[in-house]
């Protein structure tokens, strides 16, 4: 057996797979690392390209469509490797992307999972919205990354090349010990598709295992390669799965206050979107708090059981601050900018 997988989870992904495996299969050493597609029941011409030019790549074919979070905790069920990277597949790997991460990981036992700095694949001289030079949260929940502030993306200039603990680790590129991807109980599937990660990194977080970005390893990454960020799904996505999110693993000491807050600004969002003429989206978000509403009484026993487990009420990769405030009032458009 291997020491790494590389998944790869594709849904009608064959132009991906075209363009992208060549370089993965020419950068990665196959004598350390297995490569698998998990293909989410695709209706496309993926599975007959892969049985004809990539015979050697491992396939598991689903009968259904599983989503990003079911597809990947399926797909690694049976894994007994002791590093996975869960691979995007419309993400380029570079000439070093793969053996940097996996010798810190071995150097360093504390870490649980990482991530490359994930640049633009159309226009490599720019961060990438997914990811960028790793993760963080503020403490209404909103996710942002160094080099990338709700809407404002960075140049790359070298600005972050520090190796540095962060909140969570882009699901487009995440290097993770298999054994803690299990022992946090990996994705919740409930969620289909974004927001996992993070969801899966807090969880790490709260019981004392150590997240890290790793710009010495660089990928590109298309980006909004299944659902582009202006489709309603994703918005409600986004939105349900954030909340969702927050009651699995917010202290109560900040819960209340934190979801107050999050009414006024969830249905201002919506406000703002229709004001823009963009109908479905501002409706995506009144349903996606409705959902919520409708799903937290499931997760009783979640959020009872997180709180439980959890050793750090509050990682310190946690913006105390509301980045909206910051982005919108103060002027605070770069990670550079603010006061972690």
């Amino acid at each position: 057996m291997k020491q790494t997988a590389i998944v790869i989870l594709n849904w009608n992904g064959k132009d991906l797979l075209e363009r992208f495996l060549p370089q993965l299969m020419q950068y990665t050493p196959l004598s350390k690392a297995d490569i698998i597609v998990a293909d989410n029941a695709s209706t496309d011409d993926s599975l007959i390209f892969l049985q004809k030019k990539y015979p050697d790549v491992i396939v598991q074919a689903f009968k259904q469509n599983y989503g990003f979070a079911e597809g990947y905790n399926r797909a690694l069920s049976n894994l007994k490797n002791e590093y996975v990277v869960l691979l995007n597949s419309d993400v380029e790997v570079s000439e070093n992307w793969f053996q940097p991460a996996i010798d810190y990981l071995e150097a360093h036992k504390e870490v649980a999972a990482l991530q490359p700095k994930i640049l633009a694949y159309k226009d490599k001289s720019s961060f990438e919205y997914a990811g960028a030079s790793g993760g963080f949260l503020d403490i209404y929940g909103y996710p942002f990354c160094r080099g990338r502030i709700l809407n404002t993306i960075e140049k790359d200039q070298g600005q972050y090349n520090d190796i540095q603990p962060v909140f969570w680790a882009s699901g487009a590129c995440l290097f993770i010990r298999l054994e803690e991807f299990k022992r946090v109980g990996g994705f919740d599937s409930n969620f289909f598709a974004h927001q996992e990660e993070i969801d899966l990194c807090w969880r790490l977080n709260a019981r004392e295992k150590k997240i890290v970005c790793l710009p010495q390893s660089c990928v590109y990454h298309v980006g909004a390669a299944t659902l582009n960020k202006e489709n309603p799904e994703k918005t409600y996505l986004n939105f349900r799965n954030n909340l969702l999110m927050i009651y699995k693993n917010l202290p109560d000491y900040y819960y209340k206050k934190v979801m107050l807050v999050r009414f006024f600004l969830d249905y201002l969002a919506a406000f703002h979107l229709l004001l823009q003429g963009k109908i479905k989206n501002a409706v995506a978000i009144c349903e996606a708090r409705r959902d919520f509403g409708r799903l937290k009484t499931q997760y009783k026993a979640i959020r009872k059981e997180n709180l439980r487990l959890g050793l750090i009420k509050l990682p310190n990769t946690v913006f105390k601050k509301n980045i909206l405030w910051q982005y919108y009032i103060k002027n605070k458009k770069t990670f550079g900018q603010l006061n972690m």
